[in-house]
């Protein structure tokens, strides 16, 4: 949802220089390496650290001591210099395209404040003093104004500019008084089913919108040109790739970029894997093509990506009670059964994969029902994959007892660690003290036997794998903070918190016997950090750094040397 605001953004010519280079790219071919020089994880169950790996034609040919590995001749060294080498971690939600373009537009994320970020908007403009601005990345949760943004905020930093700035979650936006002239937008316009239009006093929106009020700003939006959409896919490929990401798990991904993704793939641009989760305009195309796959599997499209709901932090996700903070709200409902549940059985039948946002408790309780109804009316043998490994993205508010409606169904929990050490800053306030028991609720997930799947939600986080992993272990802000309310029972263990980001991943995308540990057959896909994750103080978890991303024996990213 929230990327269509970034890809529509004016690109600066600069990066026509970028493009220019892809242009000349070409597949990278798998070179025979032979890995050492630092601990080196498996994460197969049992298994402790060896010390080599040999890779050969982009598949694992060994792995153990030093002193049984096979002739090494012809195999490029890589020495790891005391780094540690793990199997390649996987984002399992993020957004590709919202990745690129935060690395090509305004970038709000970090701001302070509301005049921090107004700054920022400020300089933007001088510095692009044509054009529509579109940015994002803001949010108001820690700001000392303790507001959402407004029109009056984005007219003061910008005179006369259509601005459309949406906030870190993508489920709102705030809109500057010439976008809402362009858009024709007034107090005489109705807010949609789904969305939220604060308004002032006399009935005129204050330039602030929420979730499908968002569609409302559309008409003013620029279109991205194909070589600026090239250029944001090709952004956040790099990006990923530097963090040390091998694959991700595209959620929302354009059914009509999808063409353009296996392009960039079969030329060599795609340095890390993608598993598309589509849009749903394109899911009657998808269920009547049926799943596909380029380049040796660089890129797979094979799952469908709905949302339920909205998001906490702008109150709208859905919930059974009223917020806390807000006893008139209880959230947004942003499709209905009748809508969904056609497209949830056809795809049963043919072998697609549905994954659903879903955010309030309401929001996943409904999820579930629908899910239900689906394969109670698609039977095992009637399905086109008898396993579907149907998964809810986020599940992050869910009463206790529908916890055991996920194992029960086999559904899979696709959660994103740091939400809850950002969240757990307001979510109080917005839930009150017993909802946040089924909050953010890895380890009762993980207990029941459900692979929970980590991942950041890039951009609306940072979309740092240290981060992930250390608040999923920690359980705590970055800076050490945990509340007392912050139910510090549900961090789990570093062995667990592994798995959530290589073998959990591997599983929910169907490539758990090519993917997820290092084993002798399965894909070269690595990632080494400059820490240890196993053994390190919690506290130093986030401040180490990726310094190797190896996929299908090629390497992605290399850190420059010192």
């Amino acid at each position: 949802m929230f990327c269509r605001y970034l890809m529509a953004a004016v690109v600066a010519a600069p990066i026509a220089l970028s493009v220019a280079a892809l242009a000349v790219a070409g597949p990278a071919v798998a070179q025979d390496l032979l890995i050492r020089g630092g601990t080196i994880h498996t994460g197969v169950e049992g298994q402790g650290p060896v010390e080599t790996v040999i890779v050969r034609d982009g598949r694992i040919a060994y792995v153990g001591p030093q002193a049984g590995a096979p002739d090494a001749s012809g195999l490029k060294i890589v020495d790891l210099k005391g780094a540690t080498l793990f199997p390649g971690f996987t984002d399992g939600h993020a957004h590709l395209d919202g990745v690129g373009w935060r690395e090509l537009t305004l970038n709000l994320e970090g701001s302070a404040s509301i005049a921090e970020a107004m700054s920022r908007l400020t300089a933007w403009a001088a510095a692009h003093p044509e054009g529509v601005i579109v940015g994002r990345g803001w949010i108001e949760t820690h700001w000392p104004e303790g507001r959402f943004l407004s029109a009056a905020d984005l007219d003061a930093a910008a005179p006369g500019r259509v601005v459309i700035l949406t906030r870190a979650d993508g489920h709102a936006l705030a809109a500057s008084t010439p976008a809402l002239q362009a858009a024709r937008i007034d107090a005489a316009t109705a807010t949609p089913e789904g969305g939220r239009i604060d308004r002032l006093a006399d009935g005129r929106p204050n330039g602030f919108f929420v979730d499908a009020a968002m569609n409302l700003l559309d008409p003013v939006l620029p279109q991205a040109d194909p070589a600026a959409l090239r250029a944001a896919y090709a952004a956040g490929f790099e990006a990923e790739a530097r963090y040390g990401w091998t694959g991700i798990h595209f959620m929302s991904a354009s059914w009509k970029d999808i063409p353009l993704l296996e392009d960039m793939a079969e030329k060599g641009e795609a340095t890390i894997r993608l598993y598309n989760n589509i849009t749903p305009d394109g899911a009657r195309a998808l269920i009547e093509g049926g799943p596909r796959s380029v380049a040796d599997g660089r890129v797979i499209t094979r799952a469908i990506k709905f949302y339920a709901d909205g998001a906490l932090g702008s109150r709208g996700a859905a919930l059974f009670d009223p917020y806390s903070d807000d006893p008139h709200n209880r959230g947004l409902m942003l499709t209905s059964e009748a809508e969904v549940l056609p497209l949830y059985e056809a795809a049963l039948r043919k072998g697609i994969q549905v994954t659903t946002h879903a955010i309030g408790d309401r929001g996943n309780a409904e999820v579930l029902d629908w899910y239900l109804v689906a394969m109670t009316a698609v039977q095992p043998e009637e399905r086109g994959v008898r396993d579907p490994r149907w998964r809810i993205e986020h599940a992050q508010i869910v009463r206790p007892r529908d916890e055991m409606l996920f194992a029960g169904m086999g559904i899979i929990p696709s959660m994103q660690p740091s939400h809850a050490i950002g969240d757990f800053h307001f979510a109080p306030a917005r839930l009150g003290d017993a909802r946040l028991d089924g909050a953010y609720a890895w380890r009762d997930f993980v207990e029941l036997g459900l692979p929970v799947v980590g991942g950041s939600d890039a951009p609306v986080e940072r979309g740092d794998p240290l981060i992930e992993f250390y608040a999923a272990v920690a359980r705590r802000d970055l800076n050490g903070f945990q509340g007392p309310d912050w139910r510090p029972m549900q961090a789990v263990s570093r062995e667990t918190a592994l798995k959530m980001f290589t073998v959990w991943p591997a599983y929910a995308s169907f490539r758990e016997d090519e993917l997820g540990t290092i084993e002798v057959g399965k894909r070269a896909d690595f990632t080494a950090f400059d820490i240890d994750l196993m053994t390190v103080p919690e506290a130093q978890i986030p401040k180490g750094r990726a310094v190797l991303t190896v996929v299908d024996g090629v390497v992605a990213y290399e850190a420059p040397v010192n």
